[in-house]
């Protein structure tokens, strides 16, 4: 995978992060720069962390999976991105609920953390396929790639509210489906 891809598919896999910052970002009544950035650095640790431990996971089985590597990844990154796109149609920021005096809670941040990165981790398990891969160049990239999503959504969320969050988290999907199928294409021909 080249840079410009790995930038695109960080960029596809920050959009959950993204959506949740927003949110994070409404809910402080003016920007606190420090905040901002422990929620991006919770978002970029993580889903850098999850596609580590989905190649090491698919290290374990590529020997069995190896010819149909490439349908793999397109239903992964298409199920996931279609999910994306799915849900960027169907959310409901209605029942958003924000306390008086915003503190980023550090177990909250886990949970969110994990949850937005568990795609990241299946992709990570697509890692696993390729024929040489620096893994940690792709990590790397897709944990700076998500910091910087994440940090700008809590900053949007904050100046703009949530009026962006389904149209990036849309785009998002977008990305991975497009990128599912060249990947598919390119184990075919």
């Amino acid at each position: 995978m080249n840079f410009p891809e790995l930038i695109l598919l960080g960029a596809g896999l920050a959009m959950d992060a993204f959506a949740v910052a927003v949110c994070k970002g409404l809910c402080m009544k003016k920007i606190n720069y420090g905040y901002s950035l422990i929620i991006a650095l919770f978002f970029g640790v993580f889903q850098a962390l999850m596609p580590y431990l989905g190649y090491l996971l698919g290290n374990t089985f590529a020997g069995f999976i190896g010819e149909v590597d490439h349908f793999i990844t397109f239903a992964l990154l298409s199920y996931i991105g279609g999910k994306m796109m799915y849900e960027s149609g169907h959310s409901n920021d209605e029942g958003l609920v924000c306390p008086v005096n915003f503190k980023p809670d550090y177990r909250e941040l886990f949970v969110l953390s994990v949850a937005t990165s568990i795609d990241a981790f299946a992709v990570g398990v697509t890692f696993s396929f390729e024929k040489s891969i620096n893994i940690f160049k792709n990590i790397s990239v897709i944990g700076i790639t998500t910091f910087i999503i994440a940090f700008a959504g809590v900053i949007i969320g904050n100046t703009f509210g949530a009026k962006y969050k389904n149209k990036a988290e849309f785009a998002g999907g977008l990305v991975l489906v497009i990128l599912g199928i060249k990947i598919l294409i390119e184990g075919i021909l």
